[in-house]
């Protein structure tokens, strides 16, 4: 795919962000209409009921790993450019900032995705938690708490690049698309006994394919670009703070991040509002606040400390087969359902009834 005229016509920085958008637009209408949330997942886990969230997490992360395997298979992408791959991976990083985020995500009730897509249809505790999230990741990365980040960051890293999973195993790189079919069974088998509608694993896979079209827009822009381009994909994490500052200062530059996050939260809005689902919702009391700003909190934290979110890290860097991706991910659920366990099943819990 030749994008070199279309940079030329608009130039780099607005063919970045429009890259950004176009991806964030597919999350955004996807996760809205499939109501896509790794915390849900997570929740469903420690309760033993392996419901119609999960199977949408499954068909979600299956789609994305098949997808961009498919891919790095055949030459379209190369995946050993991203970060995930081509630079060291943090293990200590990992394990603590997953556990961290994975007992936030539970406080605050949903991922930064989540967060993002209910702020689009008028739920201003998402808004607020979304907002404490971005800056606590911003304090991460440059600010007071990034010494701490990188204290934890440091203790323990992969060394040369982050090892590729399946490599590491001695298997072939083909095996990759075995394994996302293999997740794309378990998830339909738990659709089918939860009765999940043909309509919302359609816009479950379509996060999936979200993830596959930042793989392949952002390598077809490293390509073309004289500038450096980095090859990633979606991510909340480091695109909320970049796109905090974008608004908040004047040098900041159009990229893809900052393309994203407007392109998820435009696309959630306007399928809101085409299925009849726009409500301004409210907190439901102090308490109820508490929990979620320190679940956003955590999160931002967490985040920048695991080299990602459920989606940065957990998707997109799990479709890479990078093991310290794979080992957030598994962190992050892993702090989710001890949370729940400890917080939300309690007898006497004050959980809050909102709708994710």
């Amino acid at each position: 795919m030749d994008v070199a005229p279309i940079l030329d016509l608009v130039g780099e920085p607005v063919g970045a962000a429009l890259a950004g958008l176009t991806a964030g637009m597919i999350f955004g209408v996807s996760a809205e209409q499939s109501r896509f949330c790794l915390r849900a997942a997570a929740v469903e886990v420690a309760r033993r009921q392996w419901g119609g969230r999960l199977a949408v997490w499954l068909l979600t992360f299956s789609t994305a790993l098949l997808w961009t395997q498919l891919m790095d298979v055949t030459g379209v992408i190369d995946l050993e450019t991203s970060r995930w791959l081509a630079s060291p991976g943090t293990v200590t990083g990992a394990v603590v900032g997953g556990l961290v985020f994975g007992v936030g995500m539970i406080l605050a009730r949903g991922c930064p995705g989540r967060l993002l897509t209910l702020g689009a249809t008028g739920n201003l505790r998402a808004i607020l938690s979304g907002l404490v999230f971005a800056v606590v990741a911003q304090m991460s990365l440059y600010g007071v708490l990034s010494p701490l980040r990188e204290a934890i960051s440091g203790a323990w890293t992969t060394g040369g690049p982050n090892p590729h999973v399946l490599w590491e195993l001695g298997l072939p790189a083909s095996s990759g698309i075995a394994i996302a079919l293999v997740f794309a069974v378990a998830a339909l088998v738990i659709a089918f006994r939860n009765r999940v509608s043909l309509t919302t694993l359609f816009f479950g896979c379509g996060v999936g394919f979200a993830v596959a079209a930042g793989w392949f827009l952002t390598f077809t822009l490293y390509q073309a670009s004289f500038d450096p381009v980095p090859v990633g994909s979606l991510t909340f994490s480091g695109p909320s703070a970049d796109t905090l500052m974008f608004v908040l200062s004047s040098d900041r530059a159009l990229d893809f991040d900052v393309g994203l996050i407007p392109g998820v939260a435009i696309a959630a809005f306007l399928s809101a509002w085409v299925s009849g689902r726009l409500e301004w919702q409210g907190w439901d009391g102090a308490g109820a606040m508490r929990r979620y700003l320190t679940g956003a909190a955590l999160m931002g934290f967490g985040a920048m400390t695991a080299g990602g979110c459920t989606i940065g890290a957990g998707v997109t860097g799990g479709s890479t087969f990078a093991f310290t991706a794979w080992l957030a991910l598994t962190a992050i659920w892993a702090g989710g359902m001890i949370a729940d366990r400890l917080i939300d099943q309690r007898p006497a819990a004050a959980s809050p009834a909102v709708p994710t």
